[in-house]
């Protein structure tokens, strides 16, 4: 079965790859075309450009349902892993590509934590959970693990690290490594590669995103980074610091990495309704 999956895994990919670069064709196409209008082929050339971008002079593939596509959502079998919970699956067109996010994270551990969600460097991964939020799936359940990396894991309805939503979808803002450290004593010290207050996708296996993501709490640097970056905590930095410091315990594999206190996700919303939750929290204190 595995190198059946592998397979599937290499087609899915290379088919987003596929899309992916006709849709940045499309789009410098449309740039082009934009930018030479003249006045009195205006109305002519926007037509075209119209059919361009529909994919009708497109040559090395007849599909046009998927020429829109912006996000492939892999399945997930939920039969074959009960803790998976079937909500459906983002839309894959028509997703914001530009701007930030407002994520807003209350917990039962203090202010809320709002992160800014980068949609242009991490567009599925901002789109998954736009989608997860509308559906309460954060909702009452508990981050059940402060990894030894220095990071509050959390989106995991199951709470065993294993669930998440029936689909995944792969890496997309994946920081440069670090570089090997130099010989010579008064190197520099090698660059952060997740600066303190980073969100970052945690893929199971490394790679196949859903749902599950770390808080960094400190500064981590990683050789060969295993985590797609989502995003920056911009509120809440004293409920992080706080959380850094409980006391873990060993887990069932023996890795003492379970929070000893329950850290409860109470809501996680973004968007609009993210946006005017540190107010309200602070019109209550």
């Amino acid at each position: 079965m595995a190198p059946s999956k592998d397979r599937q895994r290499r087609l899915a990919r290379a088919k987003f790859d596929r899309q992916q670069v006709r849709r940045a064709e499309r789009v410098r196409r449309r740039r082009r075309i934009m930018a030479g209008a003249g006045t009195g082929l205006a109305v002519l050339l926007i037509i075209a450009g119209v059919a361009w971008v529909g994919g009708a002079f497109d040559g090395d593939e007849t599909t046009t349902t998927e020429a829109g596509d912006i996000c492939l959502w892999t399945p997930q079998n939920a039969q074959s892993n009960p803790d998976l919970k079937d909500v459906g699956t983002p839309p894959t067109k028509d997703l914001p590509e530009t701007g930030t996010e407002t994520m807003t994270i209350s917990t039962d551990k203090g202010d809320p934590i709002v992160v800014g969600v980068d949609v242009e460097n991490a567009t599925c991964a901002a789109a998954s959970f736009s989608y997860l939020a509308g559906k309460s799936f954060f909702d009452n359940t508990v981050c059940h693990e402060i990894t030894t990396d220095g990071a509050l894991r959390c989106g995991d309805p199951s709470g065993t690290g294993n669930g998440g939503p029936t689909y995944s979808f792969y890496d997309e803002n994946l920081p440069a490594g670090a570089p090997e450290p130099a010989p010579s004593a008064s190197a520099a010290p090698a660059e952060v590669t997740y600066p303190k207050g980073t969100v970052a996708m945690f893929g199971n296996p490394p790679g196949s995103n859903s749902s599950q993501f770390l808080i960094f709490f400190k500064d981590f640097t990683q050789a060969d980074p295993r985590y797609s970056v989502v995003g920056q905590v911009t509120g809440g930095l004293s409920t992080l610091d706080k959380i850094g410091k409980i006391a873990t315990v060993e887990n069932s594999a023996g890795d003492k990495v379970t929070p000893k206190e329950k850290i409860t996700i109470k809501t996680l919303t973004v968007g609009a309704a993210a946006a005017a939750a540190p107010s309200a929290s602070a019109a209550q204190s």
